[in-house]
């Protein structure tokens, strides 16, 4: 009897909740075909039930506001409040028709009363603070995040969700503030609020901002030490690699480091052709940190980035040349017999044969790395490729090729046995075997590094487009002696064949190859404008050829970074972007554009 009636009690519930579920359906299916009138009746029959608020809520408020009906809705939201009173979708549904009817002064009164009553509540505050930015309320919904976070006591609560009302709101000073409210809670959150910002701070005036309040927050508190990685990562975006030493050295000090955040620094500088910057930032640690473990990488470091600004400054400098082969001297002698000190052997041996036409001197220097274990097995096959080199430059290539094939065979499957079959291929290309050349780069161009197989392609593709006929052959032959001679350091030879062969050969397809290597040599020589006017020809005449692309990138560059016209090169590099988007080069002129233009980029 007694589950009898409880079936009597239930079953007309049931039988209504599903009739009212088939008109809400219906309802729907009006507003979405827009015949808002007859869902706006159906809509009416169903306000009186309490259950049918939350399933009718959104389009019902759509259509009430649309006709303009804000005090219906008005007394939809209140009755349902009254309902369900914790309910904070509600509230902030409210609050939006008060902001969209454009009665200000109540929903002022409201947002008072509604902050009152959820004043000891901050899950409550929290939901509502969302649910007032999700109607676009930002001002309201801060003040609920406010209350919420003062009650839990903890300044980085809520910290995103206000960072990124107040960039809708474009008050990126307290954007800013919040982010960093977000970073102080925890050091392993300064990457990911690195990235943040990376998309937000997109003018020099935002950097400023953001370096003010970074100043500003290590004034206040000089021992927490992620405010000033946020500020060395804001001179890392204007590219003042300076200035972000100061910064990392000031971390190295806190952190009683030897020098660790300043040699990431110098890296950075030295990846970015900074050489300068990065030779000052090794030299400062190697002597302050005098016997630390960063003290060897540093003074090695302090040399390359010596070498790489000598080797790029045209026309080179003999006597800077001289100097740093004293220099790795001095290191070698330091630091033997570590595998620093051999490395820095090397790199003198290479300076005085490439540089100084010290063949022999520089074949003894080899030759002793080579005899000595102590400096292993690895540096010792490189020098061997090296002494290879040497041959080359003494007209030996037998020799030469020898030490090459010796270095393959011991490292078939590794980087070093790719570089000596790319040695050997160059060396058949130089003596005109072009065959056997042509097989050992097909080898090259797929399972090797990067960096090879684009090598292989380029010099088999040279080989490829002008060998085709057996009359071809003499003149390719002639193009690979000059470049034999440009190898060997003998230029200005060089020079004179080559332009010897424009005169012979002025319409021949190997004629574009001349225009690049004399634009090479001529930059070489300090003739920026001459190396220009040879990059010119190939993009007139050959503009539908493969260098075309290399040729137009490296006008740019040349542009940028020689005759410093930051404009034009700004503008070449825009172009190149356009008539070559295919182009290997694309994302490196996209970057060097960017940086041009005053954004800033990892």
């Amino acid at each position: 009897m007694i589950q009898k009636l409880a079936l009597l009690i239930l079953f007309p519930f049931a039988l209504t909740f599903g009739q009212s579920q088939d008109r809400i359906q219906i309802a729907n299916e009006y507003f979405q075909q827009g015949d808002l009138e007859k869902a706006e009746l159906i809509y009416d029959e169903l306000v009186d039930n309490p259950r049918n608020h939350q399933l009718i809520m959104g389009n019902y408020l759509s259509l009430l506001k649309s006709f303009k009906k804000f005090e219906k809705a008005e007394k939809f939201l209140k009755n349902a409040i009254k309902q369900s009173p914790s309910n904070m979708q509600f509230r902030s549904s409210l609050a939006s028709v008060y902001s969209e009817s454009g009665k200000l002064e109540k929903l002022q009164n409201y947002i008072a009363e509604v902050r009152k009553g959820t004043r000891n509540n901050p899950f409550q505050l929290g939901i509502l603070a969302q649910y007032l930015a999700n109607e676009k309320l930002y001002r309201e919904s801060i003040l609920f995040f406010l209350d919420s976070r003062e009650l839990r006591g903890n300044p980085s609560v809520h910290a995103l969700e206000m960072a990124s009302i107040y960039r809708i709101l474009g008050d990126k000073s307290s954007m800013i503030e919040e982010y960093l409210n977000y970073a102080s809670d925890s050091p392993n959150r300064l990457s990911y609020i690195k990235n943040l910002l990376q998309n937000f701070m997109q003018q020099e005036e935002d950097l400023d901002e953001l370096e003010t309040t970074l100043i500003r927050k290590m004034q206040e508190d000089p021992q927490d030490t992620k405010f000033a990685e946020l500020l060395l990562w804001v001179e890392l975006q204007r590219k003042n690699f300076y200035g972000a030493f100061v910064q990392a050295k000031a971390i190295d000090k806190r952190t009683e480091r030897p020098g660790d955040r300043s040699m990431d620094i110098g890296r950075i500088a030295l990846e970015n052709d900074a050489y300068e910057d990065a030779a000052e930032i090794f030299q400062f640690v190697s002597k302050r940190y005098l016997g630390s473990r960063n003290y060897q990488h540093a003074k090695k470091l302090w040399m390359q980035a010596k070498e790489k600004k000598i080797k790029n400054t045209y026309p080179i400098d003999e006597l800077e040349i001289r100097e740093l082969t004293n220099e790795y001297q001095q290191l070698y002698t330091e630091l033997y017999p570590s595998q620093i000190a051999f490395d820095a052997l090397r790199s003198k041996a290479l300076l005085h044969a490439f540089y100084l036409d010290e063949i022999d001197l520089a074949a003894n220097l080899l030759n002793q790395l080579v005899q000595n274990t102590r400096a292993g097995r690895q540096l010792i096959s490189t020098s061997k490729l090296d002494l290879g080199d040497i041959y080359l430059l003494r007209g030996e290539p037998w020799e030469a090729t020898l030490l090459y094939s010796q270095v393959e065979k011991a490292y078939k499957s590794n980087q070093l046995g790719y570089d000596a079959k790319l040695r050997n291929a160059r060396l058949h290309y130089y003596t005109g075997n072009f065959a056997l050349a042509k097989g050992h780069l097909d080898i090259l161009k797929k399972n090797t590094t990067r960096e090879i197989s684009n090598d292989a392609i380029s010099l088999g593709m040279l080989i490829t487009d002008n060998t085709a006929l057996y009359t071809t052959d003499l003149v390719m032959q002639e193009f690979a002696n000059i470049e034999l001679l440009i190898f060997q350091n003998k230029k200005e030879q060089a020079n004179l064949r080559l332009s010897k062969m424009l005169d012979q050969y002025e319409h021949h397809s190997v004629t574009d190859e001349i225009f690049w290597l004399k634009s090479k040599l001529e930059l070489e020589a300090g003739k920026t404008e001459q190396a220009i006017q040879y990059l010119d020809k190939i993009l007139s005449n050959y503009s539908y050829d493969i260098l075309a692309d290399d040729a137009a990138f490296k006008k740019a560059e040349i542009t940028e970074r020689f005759i410093k016209d930051t404009e034009q090169a700004k503008a070449l590099y825009q172009q190149f972007l356009v008539d070559y988007p295919g182009s290997m080069y694309a994302a490196e002129a996209r970057k060097r554009f960017r940086q041009l233009r005053g954004d800033f980029i990892n």
